[in-house]
């Protein structure tokens, strides 16, 4: 919500400085964003008299122009706008400025032969405007050498504010005047629209089809308007907010949108078929909106229609087939109440923001109804001339009568700041609450049409499936707790929410509990030991574009959104490691081929709780970093095994406990690639190299990855340590080497050494790998080294013997190996 201190002050009569109100503001609720002094920028510019403007002597469309800036000689400025001439004002830029149109800083120049020292502005250098067909031409009393935003009231702050979505009142500049005079900050002047009388009837008429998405609605015609530019002072207040003024009948109902947070819209009569305007649903008809999109409705969209068509998606943007131009003649103004849930809805559907729709989903003033429309009336003979109608209605205005009770007592037990009971039945005065009953120790008062947030209807529906009995309970409780806790916001509110001593919570133990979860743990843990690795964390967004998501699994439709924040971010991830390879790739794109990534951030397999999966993915790209021990090689797939390994050994898992296998997903390479098992069945990891498809559609260099999957990972048992045994004896090596079938996986043969004699045997290593010639066809050998520590006393070589025994025929049973010779 942006307005500017001059129009804050048309409804609030204060003398307070700036910064006192822009702090009260953020101290009662209504957030500062930014505060915004246009004069800054516009400060070089001064007020210039144009004394000659020639031809230039070398060019056919500059003109070489001496011009008074009110201090010192003329100066000379070569212009080519056509509307220069001699004893116009226009402003002036002296060199050094920098043009805020543009985007340039001036400097003395010379252009084909003539020095130019400096630039008369036109409207869009400055910022100002869309025009740019000449020059800005000032009226002739215009004081030269004055600054030219202090002439033309520019030096007028921009204020904006964030707004809950519960403050529909906030969103005008009225409803932020009467909050910052109930703080004490100035008088709310009085405002009252008086009725302009029909002369006639009006040729068009109200009807409603669909009551429950627009209860009420009103309208009148004006005939004989000249529709032209807004008056000045009205185009500079929309402007200074960020709207472009279009037209004086457009600008007016824009005008309201803002300052009563009433949204209008005006017809063109000349452009509507048939008598009649209609509230309907829509049926699937397309129209051209104001916003310059096509605009498709559904059945669930409330729409204004004629009796040839659709023109307008109501309470969010008009039709540009029957909008106003300069050839308008006649015209309907609407004035209608919608749904604040339907509007939403359609305004997420259709992925329209409208200053309308911001207000209408939040809730207007029902009773500003009819004021509003006479304003509007007003403003449009005023400023446009014309004939004004009889007033034409549908429906009827919801009685929205409300009353609320506060107990003074619950300021302080609940609110926790001991407020005098005057103080907040003065407070709540002053916010439009009128006191219907008081007592020394309770306040019963009429709730404001305006505010929709206190005292309403319950929010939100009972949980489905709950007993209809509980149901009523918890509404009926709702209903009674719900508006003397917004009286008490209310008053808190005012006083100053910095005013509210902050209060501890409650210790629950004396001694404090954990700050993280153990999954919360895992995590830490996890990005600490990957960074260790030398990879760099991404923190990216859980969705990419349906098409991208496709190429790492399934895209139920379940998980694609409905309003994405862009076109290509439309589908939830099924890894991290989707998003890791974009990144990549915009790496690579870049001149950084070499990457190393990781993120820990969620994947999705379906919408339900358990569908959703924390992963620790990581992504190589690239070749390795060059060493003096090491040449540099591309990345393979047991660089993301060793990455993966690496981080179950970090999180406490026991390497003993662990298989790997070959199921990898599709987008893994086939041969160079598997997964990490505990057990036959709970999958903790998988890693590869990435499938050559998916390498050439995103265009990465050599990539291999590895998933973690953190909530598969088992709780560690609390179970008390033992000391640390350590054993006095010199542990004892033995190498084997055993030939098995091509097929057989050294993880099986390792597995079965290991299990030979679990109590002597402390640990089992893979040392060489041979597929050669002086091999029979289809085999392979594999050469281990098994680690045997004594515990008691030194081995003897009979035992040596009979150990190294139970190895080899642990092995040959489990893997059909052979000992080699």
């Amino acid at each position: 919500m942006k307005f500017t201190l001059s129009w804050l002050r048309t409804h609030l009569d204060t003398d307070a400085p700036l910064e006192r109100l822009t702090d009260t503001l953020s101290a009662i609720g209504l957030e500062v964003e930014a505060v915004e002094n246009r004069a800054a920028v516009l400060a070089p510019f001064r007020i210039a008299e144009v004394i000659e403007a020639v031809q230039h002597p070398n060019a056919d469309r500059l003109r070489a122009c001496r011009v008074d800036i009110g201090e010192g000689a003329p100066v000379s400025v070569v212009c080519g706008a056509p509307n220069a001439r001699g004893g116009m004002k226009a402003v002036f830029a002296p060199p050094g400025s920098f043009i805020p149109g543009t985007g340039i800083t001036l400097k003395t120049g010379e252009i084909r032969g003539v020095v130019s020292a400096g630039m008369l502005l036109s409207a869009r250098e400055m910022g100002l405007g869309e025009d740019h067909a000449g020059i800005v031409d000032l009226p002739a009393d215009a004081p030269v050498g004055t600054p030219y935003a202090r002439w033309a009231g520019l030096d007028d702050p921009v204020i904006e504010i964030a707004v809950t979505p519960n403050r529909g009142d906030a969103l005008s500049v009225r409803g932020v005047a009467r909050d910052l005079a109930a703080a004490g900050m100035g008088r709310l002047k009085p405002w009252a629209a008086p009725p302009v009388p029909g002369s006639y009837p009006s040729p068009i008429v109200w009807r409603t089809e669909w009551a429950e998405a627009c209860p009420s609605v009103l309208g009148r015609a004006i005939r004989g308007v000249r529709n032209g530019p807004s008056p000045r002072w009205l185009a500079d207040r929309l402007i200074a907010i960020g709207l472009r003024p279009i037209s004086a009948l457009v600008d007016i109902t824009n005008f309201f949108t803002i300052d009563l947070g009433r949204p209008l819209h005006v017809f063109d009569i000349a452009k509507l078929a048939g008598p009649a305007l209609v509230m309907r649903r829509g049926a699937g008809e397309v129209f051209r909106g104001l916003h310059g999109r096509d605009v498709t409705v559904t059945a669930e969209d409330c729409v204004i229609a004629d009796a040839a068509g659709v023109q307008s998606l109501a309470g969010i943007v008009g039709g540009e087939a029957t909008g106003c131009d300069e050839r308008t003649t006649d015209v309907f103004i609407e004035c209608a109440l919608f749904d604040p849930v339907r509007i939403g809805l359609t305004g997420r559907r259709q992925q329209i923001a409208s200053d309308a729709r911001a207000r209408f989903e939040r809730g207007i003033d029902v009773a500003l109804m009819p004021a509003a429309l006479e304003a509007a009336t007003r403003m449009m003979l005023d400023h446009c001339g014309g004939e004004a109608s009889d007033v034409v209605t549908a429906g009827a205005a919801p009685d929205r009568r409300r009353s609320a009770r506060l107990r003074f007592a619950r300021l302080a037990s609940f609110g926790g700041a001991e407020v005098p009971a005057a103080e907040a039945v003065a407070i709540l005065e002053r916010l439009g609450f009128a006191v219907e009953e008081r007592t020394e120790t309770e306040l019963r008062v009429a709730v404001p049409s305006w505010r929709n947030d206190v005292a309403g209807a319950p929010a939100l529906d009972p949980a489905p499936g709950l007993a209809p009995e509980r149901a009523e309970r918890a509404v009926a409780g709702t209903e009674a707790i719900e508006p003397e806790c917004d009286l008490i916001e209310e008053v808190l509110r005012i006083r100053g929410l910095d005013a509210i001593a902050p209060v501890s919570l409650p210790r629950a133990a004396p001694v404090p509990m954990a700050t993280l979860t153990p999954a919360q743990g895992r995590a830490a843990l996890a990005r600490r030991a990957l960074a260790a690795r030398g990879l760099a964390e991404c923190v990216s967004f859980s969705f990419l574009a349906r098409e991208t998501a496709a190429l790492f699994g399934a895209t139920p439709e379940a998980l694609r959104l409905l309003n994405p924040i862009a076109s290509d971010l439309d589908q939830l991830r099924p890894t991290p490691l989707a998003s890791l390879a974009l990144a990549a790739r915009g790496n690579a794109a870049r001149g950084f081929a070499d990457a190393a990534l990781f993120e820990i951030g969620p994947g999705f397999e379906d919408d339900s709780l358990a569908g959703q999966r924390a992963i620790a993915a990581g992504l190589r790209t690239g070749m390795t970093p060059r060493h003096w021990r090491a040449a540099a090689r591309p990345v393979e797939w047991v660089d993301a095994k060793d990455d993966a390994l690496a981080l179950l050994a970090a999180l406490g898992v026991p390497a003993d406990s662990l298989t790997s296998t070959r199921e990898a997903p599709d987008f893994y390479h086939p041969g160079r690639s598997g997964v990490v098992r505990q057990g036959p069945k709970t999958v903790l990891a998988r890693f590869g190299e990435l499938h050559p498809r998916l390498v050439g559609a995103l265009d990465l260099p050599p990539a291999c990855a590895f998933e973690l999957f953190l909530d598969a990972i088992p709780e560690p048992k609390r179970r008390r340590r033992a000391a640390l045994e350590l054993s006095p004896f010199q542990p004892l090596r033995r190498d084997f080497a055993f030939l098995v079938e091509a097929s057989v996986s050294a993880e099986a043969l390792l597995r079965a050494a290991r299990g030979a004699e679990r109590g002597l045997i402390s640990g089992v290593a893979l040392f060489d790998v041979y597929e050669g010639e002086k091999l029979p066809p289809g085999q392979k050998s594999l050469a281990i080294e098994v680690t045997f520590q004594p515990r008691e006393r030194t081995f003897t070589d009979a035992e040596i013997e009979a150990l190294a025994a139970k190895v080899i025929a642990a092995v040959m049973k489990a893997t059909g190996a052979t000992l080699r010779g």
